[in-house]
C-alpha cells in the first residue's frame, strides 16, 4: 500500500513537472511602437554659410509645415544679438508651411560659430512640457 502510494506521488510529480517543462514559454509579442508625428517638419535644420566677411550681412530662412494635426503658433523665437529672426504670428493650420525669415550680422564675431534658433511653441507636449524647436546656422568668419 505504501509503495502504490509512492508510486501515485512520483506519477503525479512527474506529470507536473512534464507538463511545466514540455511547454515552452511563447515569446511575448514586441510592443507595437507608434511613432508621433512630428510636430513640425524643417525643410532643413542646419544652413552653412560657408566663409562670411566680418560685418557682412547675409540673408536665409528655414521653412517648416505643421505635421502636428493641430492649429499650432509660435509664441517667441530667441537668438543671439547678432540674429534677426521675423517669424509667423497667428495660427499655423495643419498641412500648411510657413519660414522664418532670418538676417545674420557678422559685425560683432570674432571667430567661427554655430548659431542656435530658438523656436518655442504656445501647445506644449503631453507632460506639459513646452514645444522648442532649434534650428541652426554655422560660418566661417573672414577678418
Amino acid at each position: 500500500m505504501k509503495s502504490n502510494y509512492l508510486f501515485l506521488l512520483f506519477s503525479m510529480s512527474v506529470m507536473l513537472f512534464s507538463c511545466h517543462t514540455a511547454r515552452k514559454a511563447q515569446p511575448s509579442p514586441a510592443p507595437v511602437q507608434t511613432k508621433a508625428p512630428a510636430f513640425v517638419t524643417w525643410d532643413k535644420k542646419m544652413i552653412d554659410l560657408g566663409m562670411v566677411k566680418k560685418g557682412e550681412k547675409r540673408s536665409m530662412n528655414f521653412e517648416f509645415t505643421n505635421t502636428s494635426g493641430t492649429d499650432i503658433q509660435i509664441d517667441i523665437v530667441d537668438a543671439c544679438d547678432c540674429t534677426k529672426v521675423d517669424f509667423p504670428r497667428g495660427v499655423i493650420a495643419p498641412g500648411e508651411k510657413r519660414k522664418l525669415d532670418v538676417v545674420f550680422n557678422s559685425a560683432e564675431k570674432d571667430a567661427a560659430e554655430t548659431i542656435g534658433i530658438n523656436v518655442v511653441f504656445k501647445q506644449t507636449d503631453a507632460a506639459g512640457n513646452p514645444r522648442i524647436e532649434v534650428v541652426e546656422y554655422k560660418f566661417d568668419l573672414q577678418k
